[in-house]
Parts: C-alpha cells; structure tokens; sequence
C-alpha cells in the first residue's frame, strides 16, 4: 500500500552519519562494519531502495542543526550560522538527489498531486523518485527571520521551532520554558509564510504558547503518547485533544525508548522489552480513543533518526517492514478505509487542505 512517513532525518544520515543512502541498507551496515563512533553503527534500517521497495513514496525529510551555548552539553554548535550552513549542507545533498532522479522535492499542492499520479501509475517502483517535504527540525539555525523566508524560497514547508534542551526560540525535550519573544516573532513568520507548524518536541509551555499564537495548520509529524509512557516528549491527553481540535495529523514514531516505560539507553532491548510494531499502533489505537476517529493518526517513524536496529520495534528489520502495519491494522477491527488514513490517507487530507 502507498504509504506516507511524516518524519525521516535523511540528510543527517547522509552528511553526519556518512551513509549512501542511494544504496541498500544492506550495504550500508556492511560499510560500517567495525565503526564504533556511534551506536547505531551496522544498525540502519533506512535507505531510498528501501522506501522504494516498501512503496513509501512520499516523505518529510528534515534538516537538522542545533547551536548549543557554552553551558549546554548537548551536541550542536556553536553558533547560529554555523548551523545554518550545516542545514545548507543538508539542502545540498537534497537537491543532488533531485539531479540524480532519487528524489523529488515536493513544495505545492500541484506537485503533490503530479507525484501521486506518478506513484498511482503502476509499473516498477525501483525506478520512481521518492517525494520530499522539507521540514526543519528545531529552529536554532534560523538566524535571523529573513533566513526564514530565505528557508522558505528553497522550499521548506514545515517547521518544528524546538528540539531537545533549551532552543534560541523555543525550549523542547526535558527542557521548560514559555516561548520567548523571537519564538513569538517566528511563529508569526510561519503563519504569514505558510509554513506548517510541527508540535513535535515542544516542551508544555511552548507548545501551549504556540498554539495560542498560531493560527495556520499544525501536525505533529511523529510524537507519541504521555498516557502509555510517561515522558515530557510525550503529549498528554489534554495536549491531544488540543491538537484535534486544530485538525492535526500526529504521527507514531517508533523509537523504542519512547515506546516502553522506563527504557534504559544502551541497556535496555527491544526484544527484552517486547517492543513491537503493534507497540507503536497502541498509541495510535489512544489517540483514535481520545478523536473517537482515525483521522488524525499516521506514521512518523523517526527510523535511523540517531538510533538503529538497536532501538527499533524488534520485529521491523528496515522501513520496508512498515508494510505490516495494514494487517496489524485489520486485526484491530480497523476498517479498510482507516487503514489508508493512516497509511496515507490523513496526511494527504491535510495538505490538500492546507496547501494552495
């Protein structure tokens, strides 16, 4: 089945991880054999062959760069146009893939539908281009807002403003704060540009803020729930509930420490905490409970997004294995209906809906 992946961090993986991803994941890990600079290594489950053979044609494909001041352990660095020129690397690595024919960047609702048609077509899907949505996640390296309407000119279309700790313009993951005045400012910025607002990773307070100053489309392109596992990443019911009322989209990401309570990195097991695939439809399954709907769940698998196999559901082996979603689906009682919202469906509704 056609399926959309609402949260792929590929162009990390390309330019930090130093991955092909024009090759099969096979070869990928077979690269990586003996490398030990990060966890994940002979671990990726993601590639453009992959999301070919799993007929996920359609992705939103982020760009990523934190700045971290100097009382921040995290990564990142260790100014704004330094992270600016990373995500320009990013962007460069995109558009190579485009002049290669992997990829097609998608900003406008015409594309959309000429990529569909494309996809809908039949024949091989090896040979078709996979979709891109560009999304930012965390807005630290949007330096000033005039580099948000030059983001904006190369086609970015959704925009997280926090990722994890404290951010220029919004705080996120175990960090808390009220969006600060250049959070305001870029939140307006978004709405008057169009760029869809992702409330993924942004800590209570900014998120409240946020949707209260706000007033364009929100999704959450892959976020779970606080109800299953307890964790500030996670939304609460409330926050749920607030993001249906907007006519959100939220997408189950399947990262495993976000999918089991009490999840020790780099000790604890997928297979040890029995974290399957189903595991993340229980938090769609919630969130469908709280909408009285499926129309507002889809996939937003994060795969590869700073974690491997080592961290998946233990039954997925690569993306391809999104494909076992629609049977899991059915044996739930989800209709055949459903089962393409959530597949495509949903996130193909809002942006028919939301893009001219």
């Amino acid at each position: 089945m056609f399926t959309i992946d609402a949260h792929l961090d590929l162009s990390m993986n390309a330019l930090e991880w130093n991955r092909d991803l024009t090759r099969p994941v096979s070869e990928i890990n077979t690269r990586e054999k003996g490398l030990t600079d990060k966890p994940d290594r002979e671990k990726a489950v993601v590639s453009l062959p992959e999301l070919r053979k799993g007929n996920i044609g359609l992705v939103v494909a982020t760009q990523i760069a934190r700045y971290v001041a100097p009382d921040n352990s995290l990564p990142g660095w260790h100014s704004p146009e330094q992270a600016w020129a990373q995500t320009q690397g990013q962007l460069a690595w995109y558009m190579a893939m485009v002049e290669k024919g992997e990829m097609a960047q998608i900003r406008n609702l015409s594309q959309l539908e000429e990529h569909l048609a494309l996809w809908n077509s039949g024949g091989d899907t090896s040979e078709k281009p996979v979709g891109f949505i560009l999304s930012l996640e965390g807005a630290d390296s949007i330096v000033n807002l005039d580099y948000l309407e030059k983001a904006y000119e190369s086609g970015l279309r959704a925009l997280g403003p926090a990722h994890y700790g404290p951010g220029r313009y919004a705080h996120g993951t175990d960090a808390s704060a009220p969006l600060n005045e250049e959070g305001k400012a870029l939140v307006r910025k978004m709405d008057e540009l169009g760029i869809i607002l992702d409330a993924t990773h942004l800590c209570d307070l900014a998120f409240w803020n946020a949707l209260e100053i706000y007033q364009g489309p929100v999704w959450a392109s892959h976020n779970n729930c606080r109800a299953l596992v307890d964790h500030n990443r996670q939304f609460s019911d409330e926050m749920i509930k607030a993001l249906i009322e907007r006519g959100a989209v939220i997408g189950g990401a399947f990262d495993a420490w976000m999918l089991s309570p009490g999840w020790i990195r780099g000790k604890s097991t997928p297979k040890e905490r029995d974290v399957t695939i189903s595991t993340v439809l229980d938090h769609l399954d919630h969130i469908c409970q709280i909408a009285g709907n499926a129309d507002h769940i889809g996939i937003g698998s994060d795969l590869d997004g700073a974690f491997g196999k080592e961290q998946c559901p233990h039954d997925l082996e690569t993306i391809v294995d999104l494909q076992k979603i629609p049977d899991l689906l059915r044996l739930r009682g989800y209709s055949e209906s459903d089962v393409q919202k959530v597949m495509h469906g949903n996130w193909l509704t809002f942006l028919r809906k939301n893009w001219k």
